[in-house]
């Protein structure tokens, strides 16, 4: 017996050594060699494989700007930094990029939303959207949250039924836009640190949009004729065409002419006032002449 169990012992050794001695040489014969260029690239990328770039991680996407087949400002989480480092890499230029990160086009909170169902389906929109009948708006955000639990960076909490992004921890990795059944989360190029927003999907008449939402756009051009070069009216929905915003566009006239507030600012939050205001007292020997209240974020009808 012992014998036998010696030999089964010295079998099993010398198969694995045989496997080894095999991958040792499949790795000599298959090894592909890897430009140093594709190499640092892949090195200054975050390590995220996150998917935000559109291809399957760091390393799919250190190769695809090596041969040129993706451009260098692709990769969302690095932003402007990582792009201008793989473009020193590879001796180019790179035009002025932005951070893109993701907005909500969907303001209504759950009083917003008229005709609610009673939906007793499993609590995920990816669920409620195949259903219907959850709510009036057959476009809006449904508000399980599906977005939140996607997204790694704890970037998104649910707030009466509507998600809001902390974009101190967002990264822009997109895992919150490839989640949303309704397609109502997109990302954007941030050019400055808030970013106006048009908070509806409803394509619908504007009579159809007022049954079954209460800050729905319907429509009406206010916006596109406020500011002719940045607003179209698109199948009955307002659209923003980003391209022509610079970080000097001045929304004000169109989301004061919006009458259904459609219009929302998302970004990081505006300074207190009163933090402000001490900065100020710091650095003077007089207390600062009083100064009007500044708008509150609440009046800009802002969400982060």
């Amino acid at each position: 017996m012992g014998t036998s169990m010696l030999a089964a012992v010295i079998a099993m050794l010398a198969i694995a050594a045989v496997f080894c001695v095999m991958l040792v040489i499949a790795n000599v014969k298959l090894h592909v060699e890897v430009d140093p260029k594709q190499a640092a690239i892949e090195a200054c990328l975050p390590g995220a494989n996150c998917g935000g770039c559109g291809l399957a991680g760091c390393s799919a996407f250190a190769k695809a700007v090596f041969q040129q087949a993706t451009p260098v400002d692709g990769c969302t989480v690095g932003g402007p930094g990582v792009a201008k480092a793989i473009a020193d890499i590879l001796g180019v230029e790179v035009t002025t990029s932005y951070p893109f990160r993701p907005v909500i086009h969907c303001g209504a909170t759950e009083s917003d939303r008229l005709g609610r169902g009673n939906y007793t389906g499993e609590p995920t929109c990816a669920a409620a959207a195949v259903v219907g009948g959850v709510q009036g708006c057959t476009w809006g955000c449904l508000g399980f949250g599906d977005c939140v639990a996607a997204c790694e960076y704890d970037a998104m909490t649910l707030v009466d039924g509507l998600p809001r992004i902390d974009y101190e921890k967002c990264v822009g990795c997109g895992a919150c836009v490839r989640v949303c059944p309704r397609e109502i989360i997109e990302q954007i190029p941030f050019k400055v640190e808030r970013m106006m927003v048009v908070a509806c999907s409803n394509h619908d008449p504007a009579k159809a949009v007022r049954d079954v939402c209460k800050v729905g756009c319907i429509g009406c051009s206010a916006c596109a004729r406020a500011i002719q070069e940045v607003f179209t009216i698109e199948n009955n929905l307002a659209v923003i065409n980003y391209d022509k915003v610079s970080e000097t566009t001045d929304f004000a006239p169109a989301q004061a002419k919006c009458p259904m507030k459609s219009m929302i600012v998302f970004g990081k939050p505006l300074p207190r006032y009163e933090e402000e205001l001490a900065g100020v007292a710091a650095v003077t020997e007089s207390p600062a002449p009083p100064q009007p209240p500044r708008p509150t974020a609440e009046d800009m009808n802002w969400r982060g």
